[in-house]
């Protein structure tokens, strides 16, 4: 008899059941306890880390969506809480494989042929077994090793059906709760399932694989395996078998004497590449996907899941760096809204109060004292304000997020002494400035700081040729106006260039850095008293005319 787990209407009982559970609880949870103080805040994490562990369970017996969506969720910080997080975090997508002969079945559909007249031999017992696909080793007619992922049984049923069960959940969430005004839930429940949906279509992982394999075909210590398209259905996927281990097996990486640093940095580089620069990313890096080969090649597998990072995006993250530099907040916050990040009724003025609260903190911090702690602190400064808003994160951007959260978790067991600032350092300076020059790109924001005080002196031209008498009782107030707008102005352009000087000595190649700091904090102090007498000597150049 066929597992209920199968039939639909059992499966969408189940799952609407659940978060109907999991509301009706925290209602009156929050009814009941009106004083919030320390033993109810231990309740109620008590409560959340209960559901958390319920929807883990229920997920790994039911399998299909809820893996995959349990996996989403755990990277929503900006709607979930923290304890309910950490409990999805451990949700891997391992399930027990289905019999061979289900698998066999599906074959021999899609290819329109017995088993036999296919291949050479393959082995019963899968190498791999996870919510969409079973994996297994074979042997085409010629020899060659192959790996052949055949999609589960029923699975395209089951996600339609829970795909069903979850458009009621999100509309219970969107008519019922508070996430309704935090989030465009429409909206991202349409991104998920677009999402999820492409990972059942094997063809789509085709192009995907071979999309990542020209990608990075100049990487020579990278290695994406190739597909047999003549193989390959939407239901089966055949690619090259390659020999290795996973690349957290620590055991396999010191008998074969690898360089652990080599191996985490080529990683890195991959990684960030994909993460910064438009196109797209692997979605999926899990310790699982990633493999090293005996002579140290890393080799990434499984580009089922993939995200893109938009070339708009791209831009808009750019022009919101260069906002934070000039001070500029409405430009970081134009950028967030172009990046879909904010909904209609965000309080802008309000995020950007945050913004310079947090970044002030930052900055007051001495650099050599930033510990895990204090980062921590404003990371959660931040989450905090981020779930008090209207501010939305875009299914690509969580996915991105989670992606990021595996690789340093991957990394930190291959070499737990990595520097991430100094291997990043390198990569985020070609990123930042793009196309152009390093120095071009800080050209660019000084001319675009300076810009407001280069249009003062035809302002007050204008203005001191203008003979209508009628304005002649604001003179006294426009004279103070202008002396404040130029001392300003001023200021500003002085620490500009004083902070430019200083943070280009920090982005000096290797050859620069044999000069003595001293010798920039000289130019930079110098610069700026410079500047500070140009700028006394307009103002009263300034008083005399008027």
């Amino acid at each position: 008899m066929e597992s209920k787990k199968y039939i639909g209407i059992y499966r969408m009982y189940v799952i609407i059941w659940m978060t109907f559970k999991f509301l009706w609880k925290m209602f009156w949870f929050q009814k009941l306890n009106r004083i919030w103080d320390q033993e109810t805040e231990r309740k109620w994490e008590v409560l959340l880390k209960d559901m958390a562990t319920e929807y883990r369970q229920r997920a790994v017996y039911l399998g299909g969506l809820l893996i995959k969506f349990g996996q989403f969720l755990s990277s929503r910080g900006d709607l979930l809480p923290a304890s309910f997080i950490r409990e999805l975090e451990g949700l891997v997508d391992r399930v027990q494989p289905v019999p061979f002969s289900y698998s066999k079945e599906i074959i021999e559909e899609d290819w329109q042929q017995s088993l036999e007249s296919s291949i050479a031999s393959i082995e019963e017992e899968p190498v791999a077994s996870a919510s969409i696909g079973e994996v297994y080793k074979a042997y085409l007619h010629d020899g060659t090793p192959v790996a052949v992922k055949v999609q589960r049984y029923r699975v395209r049923e089951i996600f339609q059906t829970d795909f069903k069960a979850m458009r009621v959940v999100f509309w219970m969430l969107n008519r019922f709760t508070i996430f309704g005004k935090k989030a465009d839930l429409p909206s991202l429940y349409k991104e998920v399932v677009a999402v999820m949906s492409n990972e059942l279509d094997f063809t789509m992982e085709l192009e995907n694989g071979n999309y990542f394999r020209k990608r990075f075909e100049d990487h020579s210590n990278v290695y994406i395996p190739e597909y047999f398209t003549e193989f390959s259905t939407g239901r089966v996927l055949v690619m090259e078998w390659v020999e290795g281990a996973r690349i957290t097996d620590i055991s396999f990486l010191k008998r074969h004497n690898l360089d652990r640093e080599r191996l985490a940095r080529t990683l890195f580089d991959l990684c960030v590449e994909q993460f910064v620069n438009a196109g797209m990313f692997h979605a999926d890096p899990h310790a699982g996907n990633i493999m090293v080969k005996e002579d140290g090649t890393v080799v990434i597998l499984d580009f089922g899941m993939v995200g893109k990072v938009k070339r708009e995006d791209v831009d808009a993250i750019r022009s919101m760096i260069e906002g934070f530099i000039m001070d500029d907040y409405d430009r970081v916050v134009d950028s967030l809204r172009d990046m879909d990040f904010l909904l209609d009724d965000a309080d802008t003025e309000a995020m950007k109060k945050m913004m310079r609260r947090l970044l002030s903190m930052y900055l007051s911090e001495d650099m050599s004292n930033m510990d895990a702690t204090v980062m921590n602190e404003i990371l959660e400064d931040l989450q905090d304000f981020v779930k008090g808003q209207p501010i939305q994160l875009p299914a690509d951007y969580a996915f991105l997020g989670r992606a990021m959260s595996m690789i340093l978790g991957v990394l930190m067991v291959v070499y737990p002494q990595m520097d991430v600032v100094a291997w990043g350092k390198p990569v985020i300076n070609e990123w930042m400035t793009g196309n152009q020059s390093k120095f071009g790109f800080y050209k660019n924001i000084v001319k675009e700081t300076s810009q407001p005080l280069l249009s003062l002196p035809r302002a007050i031209i204008e203005y001191l040729e203008d003979g209508d008498r009628e304005r002649e009782w604001q003179r006294t107030k426009q004279q103070h106006q202008l002396l404040h707008h130029y001392y300003f102005f001023y200021a500003g352009i002085s620490f500009v260039i004083a902070f430019v000087t200083l943070f280009l000595s920090f982005l000096m190649p290797p050859a620069w850095e044999q000069v003595p700091v001293w010798v920039f904090y000289t130019i930079s102090g110098l610069g700026f008293a410079g500047t500070l007498l140009f700028s006394m000597k307009h103002v009263r150049m300034i008083k005399n005319i008027t």
